[in-house]
Order: C-alpha cells, then structure tokens, then sequence
C-alpha cells in the first residue's frame, strides 16, 4: 500500500494501491474527482462503469459435466478397463464381458465426477450475497439503483439495517457503527470514524473505511465509494478463492501411487504371460482371452467403489455426531489432522458479549453466566460489607438502547452485556426504562467515545432531577469526572481516587477485557435543555463502576483442545482481535505458546515463520492472507492442517486446508462453500470427537486395503504362475469368473471389514506422519506372501484338478479355492493381534454378516445354473469341495504362527503412526 498520491491530470483514476483510509476525506473526493454535495452525473457514472465494470464478483470459468466425466478417463486403471471392455466386444463368446467392463467405467466415472464440482462454489455463494440496493446520490438528487451498477465515486447515503455496498471512505458518521465480524474478526461492531488513520493500519483498524457486505447495526453516514468488485476487500477474497485449487487429500495420492505401482508390476506380469503365450505358438484369440482375464484380476476393479462405500458410512457417522462432510476423501485426512487452526469468535467464543468483572473503586464483582442468558450471580470478595448495587445497575439498563428476549440480542453486542448485567443484579430493564423514561440522548461517536441517556428521577433527598447516565471508555469519563464513588459507596473528590481507578482499568485491560466505565450526573429540570449540545454538559459527572466485558469461551471448548493436544494435535487460535484479548482466552482455554500479531507474522520469513512456528499459539489481527500463509507454513513443516472458520475472512484459508470447518449454525454461507466439513451444533468439542471418528474410519480403511493388496498379489501370482507352469493355457480363471469373485467376495468382506469395530485408544496416540506409505516395505513383503500362498495353493488345486476332471470343473474349483482363500483372510485381518479363535470375531457382526453372504455367493456360483452359463462353472461333488476348503485353510495357519510368534508385519509397532498388517 503506497502513501496517498494525487490525481492524475484532474481525470478521476482510482489507483488500487492508494491508501484512501490515510486520505483525508476532501482528499479522497478530489482523487476521485467528485463533488460530495451533488455526486457523480449520470453520464460519468457510466462512463466510469464501461472503464471499471460493474460491481461484481468474476465468475471463474466452470467444467461442464461432460468435461467432468471425461476427465476421469485420464485414470490408468480406466484406461486398461476400457481398452479391456472394447477387445473383448470382439472375442467370441466374450461380448457380455466387454459391455460389463465398460459400464464398469463408466460407473467409476460417475463416482469420481460426483467428488467434483466443489470448486467455485464459494465464489458463486459471494455473488449471491449481492442482491442488494444502495441510496447514491446522481445528479445532486439521491436515487435508489442496485449495487452493481455503482462506481469509483459514488457518494452513498448508508443507515442501520443496511449492508454496505462497496469498499468506501467515510465522509460523514452520526454515531455510525458497522459490524466487521465476517470480514476482520472483531467480536464487537466497529465503530466509525471520519477522521483519517495512519497508512500502515491493519484492516481492522482502519475505522474511516466501510467494507462491502459488511453490516450496519448502528447510526448513519455517507460514503464515498473508493473501490467496487473484485477490488473490494471481499472481493480479493473472492479472487482468492477461485485461486486456490483443491488439492488431492493425502489417501488420494498414496492410493493412487499405489494403483500405479499394481499397475506396472501387473504389466510386467502380463508381458511375460502374453511372452511365454507367443513362445508356445498359442492362438491369437486365446492370447487374447488371457490378456484380458489377466487385466481384469490385476486391476483393483473394486477399490472405488469399496473405498467409496466405507467413507460414505464414515461420512454417516460423522453426520450423526454434528459434522457434515462435503467430500469423502476428507473423511480419513480428518483423522491425520496433526495441526488445527481456528478463529475465536464464534467458534472458540459464544459471540456474545459478557460482563465477568465490574469494579467500584477498591471493591471487585465476579459475575457469572454466559451469553445473553439472565442466569448468573454477581459475587464480591469475602469480608466485605454489602454495598446496594442498584445505583450501579441503573445506568447500564438506562444507558443503552440493546434489548435481550429470551437470551436473543437486539441490538449492540456491548450494550446487550451491560443490560445482562444488570437484569443478574436484579435490575428488570424493561420495568427500569418504563418507569425511568428517557428525555434525552447523547448517542455515541467514536470521536469521544461515550454515549449519555437523561431521565426524569429523584435524588437521594427525594428532590427531582434530570439524571444523566454515562456510559464510555474509561479514560474519557476519567477526564471529565471531578467525583468518584469510592469503596463504601460514597462519593469522594476523583483525585483521591485517580490512581486506584487507572490500576483498575489496566487490570482489566490486561486481562484481555473489553472495558466500559459507568458515570452519572444530575441536572436542575428548570433549566435541562435537552435540545442543548449535550456533550459540554456531562463535564462534572460522578465515575460509578468499570465493567470487564468478554466473548467467553464455549464450555466445552476447553477439554476439548485438552483431548486435542493429547491426541497429537497442535492447536492455535487465529483471530482479528487484538493480541491482549486473545492471547487471554487462549489462555483460559489451555491453547499453548506465545501470541503475535498479523503484521509480525508478515516479516518474518518462510525459514523464519517456519523455526518459529511450533512455539506461536495466537495469531491475532490477521487478515485472510495471514491466515493462508500460515496453512501454508504448517504444510512445510509436514503437517495435516485443519482450519475453522465462521466469517468471509475466513474461506481462502478453509478451501486452501487439508481439511476446512465452517460453522453451520453461525457460518456465513461464503465459510460454508469454502469448507469441507460443517459443524451443525457449532461446538469445537464436535471438531475433536470427529477427528476421532476419522482416525477410525482409517483404521478400518487400512484393514481393507491390507486385505485387497494381498488378493491383488494373489491374482498376479496365479495368473503369472499359471502362464510359467502352462496350467489351463495360462488362463486360470475366465474374465467373468474373475469379476464375479471381486465383487461378491472380495467386496462383501471388504465392507465387513470396512465397517467393523475400530480398535481402541486411537485417540490416545500421535497423528500419523504425512509422508508415511500406506504399505511400508516390511508390509509390502509380508502381502507378497500371503499372495504367493494363496497362489500356490490355487495353482496346485488347478494342476491337479485339470488332470483329473478337465479345464471347466478345474477353473470351477479354482475359483472356489481362491474365494475361500479370501474369505479366511478376510477373517484374520479383522484383528490383528488375537487368534482367529479367541471370539472376537463374534462381536464384529458386520464381518460375520459379510462372510454369511461371501458363503452364499461361492455356492450359488457354482450349483445355480442360471450363474453357471454365464460363469462357465459346474457343480462339484463333496469330495472336491472338502479339497477347496482344506487347501485353503493353509492360510489360517499361516496367519496363526504369525500371531502366535508376535511377528510384525509394520516398520514399528502398531499405532496411528504405522498400522501393522492383521
């Protein structure tokens, strides 16, 4: 941001790098060539449209549906499906085969589109946010035109009620307040200014500006529009937005390397199958047939779908538990989340102001209750003499204009904590205004920050009297106060007690409080004039009490971080408050380290931030950048970064997280779209409790992908096997055998596994590492076994059974060694440290249930014979069922010495960090 320059050539050319908040308002007209008093003619005004366009958010360019589900076709494991599914159109007797196959793509096609169309989401939740008229002033008359059609220049009339139309420098304010909350952060309404601040002022403190779609809730004022769009504040960050990409969670990439890597160590296989097939002179059409039936067993055919069905139940469970998820790759990167961001108000606070501390000069009040409940009491320190505190209640019900029904708020959040306050002392504001009546007002202005209300009353001696309550920052009453009530209640000259009410202020000040100071003084009602300038007047009031106003934190915030930071989890509050206040409620709240500001986080360096980083636990006066920016420092140092976020501010840092948390209840709808994850009770404990829940559905995920990898390797095996041996012509099973087996059995007891009790205690050890393999070595070494015994086993059933009944019942028992290979695995990976034999297993109802129906599949495969034309099975005698079943409890045996020798199959033992093989 540069200093203020001058306009060019008189031509009115709003310069984006120009500091109009350090511009004095007469300033920023003559940059911007307009005459406040008649605005801009109609003619300028569209000529300046032409130039600049319309007040509106670009809209990034969108996939079309097609584009969407063609792209899914870039896929290796779709491409080999594909070119699978159309030879086998070709083949003789293979047709049904090729259009399985290729609607097989195309349902995998249709799942992966239906993960996207996320991405511009949030851009279009800002565009529609727009729908809006603003009170401008053309020609020297003032008009109503909606919001888009403003420009660089406009002179606009803004009240409470209204959103604010675009970015603008504030030329006049009548007690004008604007709530900035979604865009900055601040907890409380800001109040306006029309003098200029300094040039290097954070956006939450440059208060001679309104930004667009932020609210009014108080007073007036007109404005002069400096920037519309995507220059706006909300605009860059709609920019931001459509900027960032939406990146492949951390399962995603690692399964799809492991695709890559089935993938090639298939391909090789199927080389030297169709080889040794060339070598033997077999016949085209056979070579074929092998081809394809081998592709099919190698090719993970059903990891999507499987993989989709366990984060969709995931999803369910997370839904149950109060959080939503937009996409379901982010179901299991929620469970790795190592380091967690979030904003306080709204999330980590209740957004709502509440009085906790008041003090009348040597004596202190803890009041307690939160929010804008009437529900609490107000307490003094023991061995003190009760002092009445009504005098003091009065002017914080008088004194304010906030109204709270049934612990809803209409009104200034501040004043909403003062009526609270006085409602707990047993002052009913209703009842005092009705019988206190209001005569006059001072209403508040930032340029000397009080507000004063006059009302008819009788003074102590019974006498009437105009009483004005005043209410303010505490240095401004302080300087114009020449009375203080002291300890016992009574009034003493203020010099007596000057230093003991500033070392109060501080106390609260420090305490990361926002402080408001009460007064009162009295006025003859012969000679009131309550249409005088009432500000002179209040000179000579008597100070009352100090009130400490917080947001608190949300109850269950607290032991929520708790069980965050013994799970592994570095948690940091990231805010637009200032430093003093957060760092107090991040210390309420058990948040750790130490806090700095947004702009010390700006000059620091990546290397810098970097170091630095682990001992920072309040980022406060952040802007969206900032919050972007330390996502993006948390990925260097190897981190799964989540990030919460109720406000505009907060969506480029959602979108840009592994894994963003809007609030539902309090959420703007721009957070929403940002967000992968929504909370529908916005409570920070449902954020920890589904990192739970994540780490779970990963736990189970693993299981499955352990049982698929080992059934891939035994496919390539006995398939590979079967071409080096010449068993069958190198074709042990046929390609609808093949699909058959992968989407009964190996789905069945995928889901049973999938879905199945998680083990214990994952809350109670670190997230695992972000690079860390999904198969580590050892793992890998231990899957090719299991491959090599089920292939083994199969291979010797198919040798023998070929010799002795011939190809169809062969592959016929084949298949069904094969299947009961997979289902006693299955079985064995459901625990991985207990014997198959020690009754857990009956406690997992959804395997049993899974296996039950894996059972009926590998009968029904072979004695229905409807399944038998298509598959090309046979039914077998008792005799080779009992060879199927007994070759194939081998691998139980395997399994068992495992188990009972302790033998790991992971790189370490077993936890989050490096989940072994069951």
């Amino acid at each position: 941001m540069t200093a203020p320059t001058a306009p060019a050539s008189g031509s009115a050319q709003p310069a984006p790098d120009v500091a109009w908040f350090a511009l004095s308002p007469e300033e920023a007209a003559s940059n911007l060539g307009v005459d406040p008093a008649a605005g801009l003619t109609t003619a300028e005004a569209d000529a300046r449209r032409a130039k600049y366009g319309a007040n509106t958010f670009a809209e990034a360019k969108k996939a079309s549906k097609l584009q969407l589900f063609t792209r899914q076709y870039a896929d290796p494991m779709q491409l080999v499906l594909l070119v699978a599914g159309v030879i086998c159109l070709f083949l003789p007797g293979q047709f049904y085969t090729g259009v399985f196959l290729l609607l097989l793509t195309v349902f995998n096609a249709w799942m992966a589109m239906n993960q996207e169309g996320k991405a511009e989401a949030s851009a279009s939740a800002l565009q529609s946010m727009m729908v809006v008229k603003a009170k401008v002033r053309r020609n020297g008359d003032l008009a109503e035109i909606p919001m888009d059609q403003l420009v660089p220049g406009d002179i606009v009339n803004i009240e409470a009620g209204d959103l604010v139309p675009a970015d603008a420098r504030i030329l006049s304010a009548a007690t004008l307040e604007i709530d900035e909350s979604a865009l900055t952060g601040e907890s409380v309404p800001t109040p306006k200014q029309v003098d200029a601040v300094a040039a290097d002022a954070a956006l939450g403190d440059r208060v001679d500006m309104a930004f667009m779609n932020c609210q009014v809730t108080r007073g007036a004022g007109t404005v002069l529009v400096t920037t519309t769009g995507m220059g706006t504040e909300v605009g860059h960050i709609s920019g931001m937005l459509q900027a960032t990409g939406i990146e492949k969670t951390p399962l995603t990439k690692q399964l799809d390397a492991l695709t890559n890597q089935i993938l090639v160590i298939a391909g090789v296989a199927l080389i030297i199958s169709i080889g040794l097939g060339l070598y033997r002179g077999v016949q085209a059409q056979e070579l074929f047939l092998s081809a394809v039936a081998f592709a099919v067993a190698a090719i993970p055919t059903a990891l999507p779908a499987v993989v989709t069905a366990i984060l969709s139940r995931g999803s369910q469970t997370l839904a149950a538990a109060g959080a939503i998820m937009k996409r379901l790759r982010s179901v299991e990167t929620l469970g790795s989340t190592s380091a967690l961001n979030s904003d306080k108000t709204g999330t980590l606070t209740l957004n709502q102001m509440t009085a906790v501390q008041m003090t009348i000069v040597g004596r202190r009040y803890a009041i307690s209750g939160d929010g804008y409940q009437t529900t609490g009491q107000i307490t003094h320190t023991g061995g003190q003499p009760d002092v009445p505190l009504a005098q003091y209640l009065l002017p914080m019900a008088l004194c304010a204009d906030a109204e709270v029904r049934n612990g809803e708020l209409v009104g200034d959040p501040t004043e909403g904590a003062l009526v609270v306050l006085a409602a707990k002392g047993g002052v009913d504001p209703a009842l005092t205004r009705e019988q206190y009546p209001r005569v006059a007002t001072l209403p508040f202005d930032a340029a000397y920050k009080m507000m004063a209300t006059f009302h008819k009353m009788k003074d102590a001696s019974g006498k009437d009297v105009i009483r004005g309550y005043i209410k303010g920052a505490p240095d401004q009453l302080l300087g114009r106060a020449v009375s203080a009530h002291g300890p016992d209640g009574v009034e003493m000259p203020v010099a007596q007690l000057r230093d003991n009410y500033l070392a109060e202020n501080e106390r609260l000040g420090t305490m990361g409080l926002r402080v408001m100071a009460t007064g009162q003084k009295d006025f003859d009602p012969a000679s009131f004039d309550p249409n005088a300038d009432l500000l002179p007047a209040i000179d000579g009031l008597t100070l009352l009490a100090i009130v400490g106003i917080v947001d608190p934190p949300r109850p269950a915030a607290k032991a929520a971080i708790a069980e965050a930071k013994g799970a592994g989890i570095q948690v940091r509050m990231i805010t637009g408050d200032h430093a003093v206040t957060a760092e107090a409620i991040a210390h309420q709240l058990g948040i750790e380290g130490r806090a700095i500001t947004g702009a010390e986080f700006r000059a620091m360096s990546d290397d810098e931030a970097v170091r630095q980083i682990d001992g920072i636990g309040v980022i406060a006066r952040v802007s969206p950048e900032d919050k972007v920016h330390l996502v993006d420092i948390l990925r260097k140092k190897g981190h799964v970064v989540g990030m919460t976020g109720d406000g505009v501010n907060d969506a480029p840092a959602l979108k840009k997280a592994d894994i963003g948390i809007a609030m539902g209840i309090t959420g703007t709808e721009v957070s929403k779209q940002a967000a992968v994850m929504i909370l529908t009770d916005d409570n920070y404990a449902t954020i920890v409790k589904a990192v739970g829940l994540g780490r779970a559905v990963y736990d189970n995920l693993m299981r499955f992908i352990r049982f698929q990898m080992a059934g891939l390797f035994g496919f390539i095996a006995t398939f590979l096997g079967s071409s080096l041996l010449n068993i069958l012509g190198g074709i042990p099973f046929l390609p609808l055998q093949t699909m058959w087996l992968n989407f009964t059995v190996n789905v069945f007891q995928a889901i049973g596994l999938g879905y199945g009790k998680p083990r214990e205690g994952l809350m109670a050890v670190p997230p695992r590492p972000k690079e860390q393999k999904i198969i580590p070595p050892r793992l890998m070494r231990w899957l090719v076994s299991y491959g090599l015994v089920i292939a083994a086993g199969t291979l010797g059933v198919l040798a023998w059974a070929d010799g002795a009944y011939g190809d169809v019942i062969a592959r016929t028992m084949g298949v069904t060694t094969f299947s009961m290979f997979r289902l006693f695995s299955s079985l064995e990976t459901a625990d991985e440290d207990e014997s198959l034999f020690g009754g857990s297993i009956l406690a997992n109802r959804p395997l049993l249930i899974a296996t039950g129906l894996s059972v009926l599949t590998i009968i029904l495969a072979t004695e229905l014979p409807f399944l038998q034309r298509i598959l090309g099975t046979v039914s077998l005698s008792i005799d080779q069922w009992a060879i199927c079943i007994l070759v194939s409890l081998s691998l139980i045996v395997v399994e068992e010495a495992r188990k009972l020798f302790k033998i790991r199959t992971g790189d370490e033992p077993v936890t989050m960090a490096a989940p072994a093989l069951a």
